[in-house]
């Protein structure tokens, strides 16, 4: 019978067989929706089989690995997913039903860290009932597995293609997205959520921007005092076991949690705790009748750690030394941005310094030099901001910063950032603010602005957007090409891309459609790119994949929001425009 399933004499095969031909046609090489797309992928013949109701999946033992396999079993024999435009394919008369996929890994010791191996190869045969799938490591496996779940679909019976093969291996090992948990808080399962969803988007580094000035809701053993005072509100923290239940779950879905303690500016809530080492806190950001390059901040919460107070070094070792025990991540995310010189001018014992022909990036340096090799000594890599370097009025000299111990994060300046940091031999994460910033375009947060009451026949409403607007649509972001304008060399310094979503004006209410699928156009990059064989962009083909992509995380309670009208998925390509914008 298995091998001869559409001549079966049972009723229900000849109807599986029968819905399948009626159903709305794909070419053979369109008929994957796996997202992010393969490196490669090969269906010669667009064939299925079923899905084996006692399927099962064999694995060796592994502390992460093996939730992990529990869970996409579950997932693949649960999930039931009906494409919004189901695939044509033939179910194979000369495939058994699917019983095992079995899994190889290489390596099992490697750790979760920047540049461990994601390759994968799943091969699902046409006339046997075991697909394999081989990896170097875990971490590839997990990817791979989710591979294999997004290529199971229907009901009863579940089907899966037959005569596949894929290698995959992404082009970038550094695929992030930032969460601001300081201006708004998130509940703990919020964050798992997002996790949950970046690990089906094959993203794999939750950047996690836990203070800010806004709040401190890190509970740290050796500093109680800065969430007791700096949170929000006891409902409003993260305790050390909540950590580690992110650490492990990120584990578990192969994704690592780089921790940011942002410093020295954006620590105004220290001073809830230590008011004596925070310059300028709780005072009016921008004062009435001063200028711009005047202001104490460059939004409402001010507040910069002091570099010459000998206690600032006390409270912030502490700080780091907490964070470093209670996350594994070898990245350690100092921040370094934003530094205002107005706020550092508003200290009198800063004043009497400069008075003294000091300078504010002197005192940015005697900041870093007792910090960044404290933090070298715990065996991390320093990831800083580009304002530490690049900033135009507050910055270190670069041998403060060796490239070998540094990794600097690009948010101004599109490609022409990433180029001055990896020409200086620094690596760097891109998070360009004009293509990955995800707040952006919703309208400027402050009160009280003049700005939204123009005259009614101006034809100027306020423009509607913020200081990063426009509001930047997955397209925008599918087509950053983040290595654009660097040579081959400067491109292996670029580990990747993060996106963003700084909380002013987001909270749980739209955590999920803020993110979520404009996060999963620049997972599909930094895997496999967005350009096809030939070299020409492919948003045009990723648009009815992608909103196929929408559909199925809505399915699995990831509430990301729609792209386009329903009519326009039902119906491929007719929603897409054929003339070019100059």
């Amino acid at each position: 019978m298995a091998g001869n399933l559409v001549m079966s004499s049972h009723c229900s095969f000849f109807l599986i067989l029968l819905f399948l031909l009626v159903s709305a046609s794909f070419t053979a090489t369109s008929a994957q929706w796996v997202w992010p797309k393969p490196r490669t992928l090969s269906w010669p013949s667009p064939l299925a089989t079923i899905l084996s109701p006692h399927f099962t999946i064999s694995s060796p033992s592994h502390q992460h690995l093996s939730p992990a396999v529990n869970r996409y079993r579950l997932q693949i024999l649960t999930e039931f997913h009906r494409p919004l435009v189901p695939p044509r394919v033939n179910l194979s008369n000369s495939s058994p039903p699917l019983q095992t996929l079995t899994i190889a890994v290489k390596d099992l010791a490697a750790p979760l860290q920047h540049s461990v191996d994601e390759s994968y190869t799943l091969v699902i045969p046409t006339a046997s009932s075991t697909a394999n799938l081989t990896a170097e490591t875990v971490w590839g496996a997990m990817r791979g597995l989710e591979t294999f779940s997004q290529l199971v679909w229907g009901s009863k019976p579940l089907l899966v293609p037959v005569g596949l093969h894929v290698w995959d291996s992404p082009l970038f090992g550094h695929r992030g997205v930032l969460l601001d948990t300081s201006r708004n808080y998130y509940p703990v399962d919020d964050i798992l959520r997002t996790i949950k969803a970046m690990s089906a988007n094959k993203l794999n580094v939750f950047h996690w921007h836990i203070t800010d000035s806004h709040s401190f809701p890190l509970m740290l053993p050796s500093e109680p005092d800065l969430a007791a005072k700096g949170s929000y509100g006891n409902e409003m923290l993260y305790s050390p076991a909540d950590v580690a239940t992110i650490v492990r779950f990120g584990l578990e879905h192969g994704v690592r949690v780089l921790p940011e303690i942002d410093s020295p500016a954006h620590t105004g809530s220290w001073a809830e705790a230590y008011p004596d080492i925070v310059s300028c806190a709780n005072m009016f950001w921008w004062p009435a009748e001063s200028e711009w390059a005047d202001r104490l901040a460059s939004e409402p919460g001010t507040g910069q750690l002091n570099p010459l107070n000998p206690n600032t070094y006390h409270v912030l070792k502490n700080v780091i030394g907490d964070v470093v025990a209670l996350f594994p991540e070898p990245f350690y995310h100092a921040g370094g941005d934003e530094i205002i010189p107005g706020c550092w001018k508003a200290d009198p014992a800063i004043q009497s310094f400069l008075s003294e022909n000091g300078t504010l990036s002197q005192l940015l340096e005697k900041f870093v030099n007792s910090t960044f090799p404290y933090i070298v000594s715990l065996n991390r890599t320093v990831v800083y901001w580009e304002d530490i370097l690049l900033d135009a009025d507050v910055k270190v000299d670069p041998s403060f910063l060796p490239p070998e111990h540094t990794i600097l994060q690009t948010w101004n300046n599109g490609p022409n950032n990433t180029k001055l940091i990896v020409s200086s031999g620094y690596r760097a994460i891109v998070s360009s603010s004009e293509f990955y910033y995800l707040d952006c375009g919703h309208g400027g947060f402050v009160g009280n602005d003049s700005q939204y009451d123009p005259p009614p026949t101006s034809g100027n409403s306020g423009n509607g957007g913020s200081w990063c607007e426009p509001f930047k649509t997955w397209q925008t972001i599918y087509n950053y090409d983040i290595a654009y304008g660097l040579t081959p060399a400067e491109t292996k310094l670029v580990l990747g891309g993060e996106v963003a979503l700084w909380s002013e004006q987001a909270d749980s209410a739209i955590l999920d459609v803020r993110i979520w699928p404009r996060a999963s156009a620049m997972a599909e990059t930094l895997w496999s790119g967005n350009r096809d064989e030939s070299g020409k962009k492919r948003y045009a083909e990723a648009m009815d994949r992608l909103n196929e992509w929408r559909h199925r995380m809505v399915n699995k309670g990831i509430r990301a929001e729609p792209l386009q009208p329903l009519w326009c998925i039902k119906n491929p390509g007719m929603c897409n425009t054929v003339h070019p914008f100059d």
